[in-house]
């Protein structure tokens, strides 16, 4: 594809992005060769990883893309050229604005779509593509905030959309099956897990807010971004673009200087989660999926560094509690309560937890993970995603990787895992490789879409991160980011009237929403 021509410039896009976004004129034809029509928001960085698998299985084409920063058009075509894919970004409609992309859904014909933007507009987006019918890939965390998370699950069921949340983890068949090993009771009563990450390696801390306090005029607004329009629904403040070379912000893995755009919104209360809602939705996955957890009864920050009102901490430990439950996939079963310490910042539980891992691996404990511990054995997790799981029983002597464990191998198969799977396209075959991590995910969604592929028990779903699960596991972090702000109090959470024990953390349940962004 030639993308030379001068119809494609930079600079006359930027030109016509606002007129692009409102016009609301364009007609085109529902259901084109047959495929799922797909609309992205966000463009680049975790948006492209999230849009372009999809078109690569021939189950989609792209109708409309939003992102905020115009400039992200551009930056697309050019990672395109480069991954060698064939498609013309100026050849598809652009919005800078998600509420007059979801205006035109009904015209362009939207059956889907991906929505990889800063979290505090996950649910505005999605809440409002759901409401017409329109299923959503929502990269983690699923939302930002407990009230959202709620109105997100009933929109979702009274719509009868399809959702897959983005912890592609959870589509590798080692997670899968250390998954429904651990559900097989192999490990006797779980009553204590530990799960721990190295983010942030964004800026965020007090010398973060301290900058942004001392700066309240604000800079220029970069070209083609649409600032308004990226504070969605969040307080309006001013842009404020870099840091300068000699602030002394965190930044440990040379991610730039940006105050809020690209990425390093992440760790502002206003737009992101933190460490905790970036990581937990992969680092909890196999512990959440198998314990069966549910509701959280409380939390409590015990530990925080770098304590601030406008950003989270640089480190943090949270301890959540997550209440006895009878199990659905062993019937009659009671599982205890379990006691679940979350750890950030590169902040590690101590080797001697795992005496039986640490005497074989020079007392290292792994830079990021999740241990289960039972009364029969335990289980390590030793990434973020599970592609490294490994059993010990009482009576072993060391660690075994979770598919060659003797006695992890009698524990029959339960979850089916990503294969390929073929469906008429165009009047021909389309064979979808599910490679069971990104891939995976991402087939899985669009097949579940058109009825196809495996159905999960777990989930109700063809799905395996459908708000059936990701509802309650979101639940339970938020619950956590609150206990992150309100460090060293104990806060009781009920679930079932969606409060807290306490004012301070109630007004940390719902997000500020600007006039004009209401959903």
């Amino acid at each position: 594809m030639n993308i030379s021509a001068s119809r494609r410039g930079f600079l006359r896009g930027i030109a016509g992005a606002a007129a692009l976004g409102a016009s609301g004129c364009f007609s085109i034809g529902r259901g084109r060769n047959g495929k799922i029509r797909l609309a992205a928001v966000g463009v680049m960085g975790k948006g492209y990883s999230d849009w372009t698998p999809m078109i690569k299985t021939g189950l989609a084409e792209m109708v409309a893309f939003c992102d905020a920063d115009y400039s992200m058009r551009e930056k697309a075509q050019m990672a395109l050229i480069r991954d060698g894919i064939d498609l013309d970004m100026y050849e598809i409609p652009f919005y800078t604005d998600y509420r007059k992309l979801l205006d035109d859904a009904g015209i362009l014909g939207i059956d889907a779509m991906t929505i990889s933007t800063p979290d505090h507009a996950h649910a505005a987006i999605a809440i409002g593509a759901m409401k017409q019918g329109i299923h959503v890939y929502v990269q983690k965390p699923l939302v930002r905030t407990l009230w959202e998370n709620k109105y997100f699950e009933t929109t979702a069921r009274e719509n009868n959309v399809i959702v897959q949340m983005g912890n592609q983890g959870s589509s590798l068949n080692s997670m899968r099956r250390c998954t429904e090993v651990i559900q097989s009771g192999i490990l006797g009563d779980v009553k204590e897990v530990h799960v721990w990450t190295n983010r942030p390696v964004w800026p965020q801390g007090k010398n973060v807010a301290d900058w942004v306090k001392s700066h309240p005029k604000g800079d220029k607004i970069r070209p083609g971004l649409n600032w308004d329009a990226w504070l969605g629904t969040a307080k309006n403040r001013p842009f404020l673009d870099q840091y300068p070379e000699n602030a002394d912000v965190y930044d440990p893995w040379k991610l730039g200087k940006n105050v809020y755009h690209t990425f390093t919104w992440r760790g502002f209360f206003d737009f992101g989660a933190g460490a905790f809602g970036d990581m937990a939705c992969h680092t909890m996955n196999l512990a959440f999926r198998g314990l069966e957890l549910g509701a959280v009864s409380d939390a409590i920050c015990t530990k925080i560094v770098s304590e601030n009102d406008i950003a989270y901490p640089l480190k943090s430990v949270v301890k959540l509690t997550y209440k006895e439950r009878d199990s659905k996939i062993r019937p009659g079963v009671k599982l205890p309560a379990v006691t679940l310490y979350w750890y950030d910042g590169n902040e590690k539980p101590d080797a001697g937890i795992m005496p039986k891992w640490a005497a074989t691996h020079n007392g290292k404990v792994p830079n990021t993970g999740c241990y289960i511990i039972g009364s029969k054995g335990a289980v390590l997790m030793q990434d973020d995603y599970g592609a490294k799981c490994a059993i010990a029983l009482n009576d072993d002597k060391e660690f075994v990787d979770i598919f060659s464990h003797e006695a992890a191998k009698v524990v029959a198969r339960s979850i089916p895992f990503c294969s390929s799977s073929s469906g008429e396209v165009a009047g021909g075959k389309s064979t979808v490789e599910m490679k069971g991590f990104a891939e995976g995910h991402y087939g899985e969604f669009l097949l579940a879409i058109r009825g196809e592929g495996h159905y999960y028990e777990q989930t109700h779903s063809r799905c395996f991160s459908d708000i059936e699960y990701c509802i309650p596991q979101m639940e339970g972090i938020l619950v956590g980011c609150v206990a992150q702000q309100l460090p060293g109090k104990m806060l009781k959470w009920n679930s079932c009237a969606q409060k807290f024990d306490l004012d301070a953390a109630n007004n940390l349940v719902k997000p500020y929403i600007r006039s004009g962004w209401g959903f």
